[in-house]
């Protein structure tokens, strides 16, 4: 089956240069922009139920840009000033430069990882041993950051400020696609919510991360495109070589 109608589970970009859009102008096929999640805050009254105090910790650590949104939302609710030194520890450079949005970047002590990995992020954390950690993250975490934390001796907390929930589709929205791709196993398992009846079929599959790859396969459902590879580093480069070679085979 020749595919002509992708969907994204993810926010349409903001930019008009998006990759996707050129994707969608070679190939002449139609993709759509739609989270199957959302994230909902976590208010400054569960927050408490937590017993963390902010100003605890020398150091703080995030795994994106949404991390980072939802600590400054909370230090405002709860009226606690950031001070000046506090360190950040960011998974990668663009989540480290988000940061502008809520301080003077050069003037703070602001540290990253160049793979944009896990366990990079871990091992610049676990050279400053003196620091007490707050790594803020959802309440579905990946336990990798936690398991990679404790076997380095870091010494850390976990902050949950923030709820990834299902995106749940109206009875007006089509749902029609020749391919899915998701990004979480969230993502997979909003899927299974809203359409506990779904049927593979010939609808192709792909997805980004080895815990969404698991999360297809725990779904039952057959996965057709994994990403990150060697050959291939994001969704939009796998995509231009999946899309090329079934196009190709429905010629044949």
């Amino acid at each position: 089956m020749k595919i002509k109608k992708i969907l994204v589970s993810q926010p349409k970009p903001e930019s008009e240069k998006s990759p996707y859009y050129d994707l969608a102008k070679k190939y002449g096929v139609t993709i759509d922009f739609r989270p199957f999640i959302k994230v909902e805050p976590i208010s400054s009254v569960e927050f408490r139920q937590q017993k963390i105090n902010i100003s605890d910790y020398s150091a703080v650590t995030f795994t994106s840009r949404t991390g980072i949104d939802h600590f400054f939302r909370m230090c405002k609710e709860l009226r606690i000033t950031v001070t000046d030194d506090l360190k950040y520890f960011c998974i990668s450079e663009s989540v480290a430069f988000y940061l502008q949005k809520y301080i003077q970047f050069r003037k703070r002590k602001v540290f990253y990882g160049t793979s944009g990995k896990l366990p990079e992020l871990v091992s610049v954390m676990s050279k400053h041993e003196t620091e007490n950690f707050l790594i803020v993250l959802s309440d579905t975490h990946n336990e990798e950051i936690i398991n990679l934390l404790t076997s380095n001796n870091v010494k850390f907390d976990v902050g949950v400020m923030y709820r990834t929930v299902s995106n749940d589709f109206t009875n007006k929205e089509e749902f029609n696609y020749d391919m899915l791709l998701f990004f979480s196993p969230q993502g997979v398992a909003s899927l299974m919510k809203n359409f506990p009846n779904f049927q593979q079929g010939e609808i192709q599959i792909g997805c980004f991360g080895t815990t969404t790859a698991q999360a297809v396969r725990d779904a039952g459902l057959r996965l057709d495109l994994s990403v990150p590879t060697p050959e291939c580093s994001s969704m939009a480069l796998a995509l231009n070589e999946f899309i090329k070679e079934n196009h190709k085979a429905a010629r044949k």
